[in-house]
Order: structure tokens, then sequence, then C-alpha cells
């Protein structure tokens, strides 16, 4: 009888002391340089290939801890249930409530996704729709996609503490008469800085977008915005030296007593 040189417990006690390896790594382990031989005893365990690091990374599903979405990461190597980036932002996307921006999923997957996304697009595994110079990506189901859409714009519409105005075909009719009725009560400088401001937490685009809403030259928004960011600001004056009304001389009262 043959003795079997290489054994797939070997990669199964690397794996269980390490919790994760790479290829060179289970290969050391195994005694060979192998590539058919190491994939030929990865084979035999239920072993899963990271979705970050280029698929660099393998690990034993038993050794995961799946969050609610399906993803578990060790140090900074991601792994999914689903296995590879393509399959999970495709099933995050179709799954989402109100459809994702490329930003949306490079942060839920801590990996650059956009690539992914276009390909999946292109394929027509996922659909997309341009929101404010951004796509939405959303499931390729037409009914879905419909759901997703209304979700997200309805998610845009709500004003927020913190959050950067939402784009203007999507404010209602009273939280625009309220951002244009505050407005109208800023002086310039004051004006000019809260557009810049709203164009910073806006980003990409937000010159324009905020523009649009105030009714206002592009380039008034992005020197308010460079303002900011230099904090080249007059405090408490709205008005250069010298500027506005010039300030009379107060009257004495005559005496009726001479």
């Amino acid at each position: 009888m043959r003795t079997e040189i290489y054994s797939a417990k070997d990669i199964a006690n690397l794996l269980h002391k390490r919790k994760i390896a790479t290829f060179a790594e289970i290969a050391k382990a195994l005694g060979t340089d192998g590539r058919r031989t190491v994939f030929r005893k990865l084979k035999e365990l239920d072993y899963l290939t990271s979705y970050s690091h280029r698929g660099s990374y393998y690990t034993l599903e038993e050794i995961t801890r799946f969050d609610e979405i399906g993803l578990w990461s060790y140090r900074d190597v991601s792994f999914s249930v689903h296995g590879s980036l393509l399959l999970t932002a495709k099933m995050i996307v179709e799954r989402s409530n109100c459809g994702c921006f490329v930003s949306d999923l490079d942060t839920v997957l801590n990996v650059s996704t956009k690539d992914v996304l276009s390909q999946l697009a292109l394929t027509k595994e996922l659909s997309r729709e341009k929101f404010g110079g951004r796509y939405l990506y959303c499931a390729s189901d037409t009914a879905r996609k419909k759901e997703q859409i209304l979700a997200r714009r309805v998610s845009l519409s709500q004003p927020g503490v913190t959050g950067p105005i939402p784009e203007p075909a999507l404010i209602p009719d009273e939280l625009r008469a309220a951002i244009v009725l505050f407005f109208s009560l800023l002086d310039e400088q004051q004006r000019r800085l809260y557009a810049g401001l709203e164009a910073l937490k806006t980003g990409r685009g937000g010159d324009t977008l905020i523009a649009e809403l105030l009714g206002l030259d592009v380039s008034t928004v992005a020197k308010g915005r460079r303002q900011l960011l230099s904090e080249d600001i007059e405090i408490d004056r709205s008005r250069k030296v010298g500027g506005g009304r010039k300030p009379s001389e107060k009257k004495r009262r005559r005496s009726s007593r001479r």
C-alpha cells in the first residue's frame, strides 16, 4: 500500500493555529511547492478564499464567525460566505433596502468596489441609476429596482443635522422654502460661507448642486468653500474695512437754560 506523502491535516493544523494563511505558507506546511498538490489537499477541507487582498489568503469554514450579512475579517483580511468579491457585492446590493453607491459598498466591504460594480452592471447582473452625478447600483429585477430607488429618494429627502443637503429634485417644498428663507437672512459673507460648507458636506459635485439650490454662481460657492478650507474669514464683519454706512455723530440735546 502506497504511503501518503502529503496530508490535508497539515493544512488544517496550520489554519487552526494561524486562522489564515497564504498559498506559500500552506505549501511550506505541506512540504511541497506544487500548486496542483496544494489545491488537491485543500479540496479535502471546507476552505474559503479571501475576497480582499486579491484572494491570496485561505481559511477554514469552521474557523470563521460570519456577521449578519455574511462577512468575517481577521486582522485586515476579509472573507465572505458568498465567496468572491464579485458575488459578495452582487448579494449585498440585491439585499439592500435602497441600493448602494460605490462609497456605500466600499465602507461595508473595506475594499474598492468600483470596478466590480461596473462589471456587474455591464453583464446586467445589477442595474444602475444616476443620482446627482453618481451611480446608484440596484437589483437587476425591475420591481426590486423600483423599490430600492423609491427608498433611496425617501432617504435622501430626509433633512439631517450633520448630513449634506439632498439634491434639489429630492427636497420637499417645505424644506426647500425653509432653506431659502434661512439663506435670505444671511449677509453676503455668511451666504457664501454657508454655501461653501454645504458643498464640502456634499462632496464631489457639491458646488454645482448647492449653486442650483440656492440660485448662486458656481464660482461663488467654490470661493466660500476655499475660504473655509483656508480659514480666510472676516470674523464679526460682513464687509471689508471701510465698507457700509459711516457712523453718524450723536446730536446733543439743547438745554432750555442759558
